[in-house]
């Protein structure tokens, strides 16, 4: 499952969500006015060039004009006024070639520019030898080669530069209505982005921030009724789910406290009246076991003296289990001292001698002569509880098995384990019990096994029970190597 973002980095996405919207609508904008800008000085410029063009070919105009006026009409200052105007088409060259772009324009005007240049050649040699040539020659220039010639000739060089400057005027205006759509499609997209933004906001605002605390405040409110087991669902932002799981983990705790506060106080009555049931028990099973001692002599028949055996055993049997109840619920104070775990497990074996012959079980000890078994521990504490567990291991198999016992030490902890074939345990046992567990032998008190979790508990460590493959128990033991007390 996806780790939820927390709140702060939604809102840092949401906000760049915002901003780059705004940044969007902004380019988009820039992009539209840049294009119909340059589009507006595009067409400005040809404009300018065909305004250009058109003027020079006024001009042309009127220096035909002057040119007739001097021969047929013999002004004296047509000369002049022809020579103003040949200026005047000479600066508009020189505009036509600073406003032109491209070799395509760059060409037109040059061929443009050379017809002009060859009527000025051609009207040139009129003025300049006007006196030396015939009239009729002059007459002849003037119709034949200039008006249905050069001038005929500048005039389709003319409308080729017209034409070719028209086509991109076409050319700039099909690009200027390309730029409006452009734009108008830029400008549509941070609409549309933020129309889903602001749906996507509400969605997640529902998702992550409202359900989540209307889950939360219903928890809160199940749990305040006593209802502990109730769960807050983890989910929507990080903050939300970190809170429902501190909830969660406060309503175990609350439900832990709760078990070991009847544990307790249970445990506290136990205490009060066990003590008392014990003494009142003790004090009379002590005189039948004294006068059944007593009644046991060599001159009863055999079915009394069985009896008699048969009462002290019995009393011996409630006198363990009054120990064992006292001892189960006495507290313990750990005295760790330096010992050897080798030391420890043989000592547990050796009241088990008798029993381990009668079953003739197989023992497998731990290789201690290959490793250092010191342990600093409560040596009493443990030994009884290994007794315990190692009692009902032998009680559970059956004759001519094998009990293993290994051993794992590392430079922290102890591992130990004890490996049976029995037919493996009814009941999962519960360190948290509060009452002894169910005996599984027939005289049994069912203390063994909470005893031995209570020893491990007080010496920092745990036990585990499990089944194990092919049949039997396997108990698994887990302690620190150098048990450190609690400071009070």
């Amino acid at each position: 499952m996806a780790k939820p973002k927390s709140l702060k980095d939604l809102l840092l996405i949401h906000e760049l969500a915002f901003i780059m919207l705004v940044c969007l609508a902004g380019a988009a904008g820039g992009v539209g006015i840049h294009l119909w800008d340059k589009s507006s000085h595009e067409s400005q410029r040809i404009n300018l060039l065909i305004q250009e063009i058109q003027q020079t070919r006024g001009d042309l105009y009127r220096q035909m004009k002057e040119l007739f006026d001097a021969y047929f009409l013999k002004d004296p200052q047509a000369k002049d006024e022809y020579d103003a105007y040949t200026v005047s088409v000479g600066a508009h060259f020189v505009k036509l070639n600073s406003l032109a772009v491209g070799d395509e324009e760059r060409a037109a005007i040059d061929e443009l520019r050379k017809s002009y240049a060859t009527f000025i050649t051609e009207t040139s040699t009129i003025f300049n030898h006007q006196n030396e040539v015939s009239d009729e020659l002059i007459e002849k220039t003037l119709n034949s080669n200039l008006e249905s010639g050069i001038f005929q000739r500048y005039e389709i060089v003319s409308a080729r530069a017209e034409r070719l400057l028209s086509l991109k005027q076409q050319e700039l205006q099909q690009r200027l209505d390309e730029s409006k759509r452009t734009s108008l499609t830029l400008l549509t997209i941070p609409i549309l982005l933020a129309t889903l933004l602001l749906l996507f906001s509400r969605v997640f605002l529902k998702r992550a921030i409202v359900l989540p605390i209307k889950a939360l405040l219903h928890a809160t409110t199940e749990i305040s009724a006593g209802r502990l087991e109730h769960k807050a669902p983890r989910r929507g932002a990080e903050e939300l789910a970190t809170l429902s799981g501190a909830i969660n983990d406060m309503a175990d705790k609350l439900t832990q406290s709760q078990d070991a506060l009847i544990r307790t106080e249970k445990q506290a009555t136990l205490g009060l009246l066990v003590p008392m049931l014990a003494h009142n028990i003790r004090n009379p099973l002590a005189s039948i076991r004294a006068s059944a001692q007593v009644a046991d002599s060599a001159e009863l028949d055999q079915d009394t003296r069985e009896s008699l055996r048969d009462i002290i055993s019995t009393v011996d049997r409630l006198e363990r289990w009054t120990g064992s109840l006292l001892s189960y619920l006495h507290p313990m104070q750990p005295q760790p001292t330096l010992s050897k775990l080798s030391q420890i497990i043989q000592g547990s074996l050796s009241p088990l001698q008798q029993k381990l012959a009668e079953k003739s079980i197989e023992l497998e000890l731990p290789a201690w002569e290959k490793q250092d078994d010191s342990i600093y521990t409560d040596e009493h504490l443990l030994e009884q509880a290994l007794y315990n567990l190692l009692l009902n291991a032998i009680e559970a198999v059956p004759n001519h098995s094998k009990l293993e016992i290994h051993a794992d030490l590392s430079r922290e902890t102890v591992r130990l384990m004890i490996a049976d074939r029995g037919p493996g345990m009814p009941f999962t046992p519960d360190p948290h019990a509060i009452s002894p567990g169910p005996s599984t032998k027939r005289f049994g008190t069912g203390l063994g096994i909470p005893f031995a979790f209570k020893v491990c508990d007080s010496l920092l460590g745990r036990i585990t029970f499990s089944p194990r493959k092919g049949g039997g128990t396997l108990i698994e033991i887990e302690l620190p190597r150098f048990h450190q007390p609690a400071v009070s």
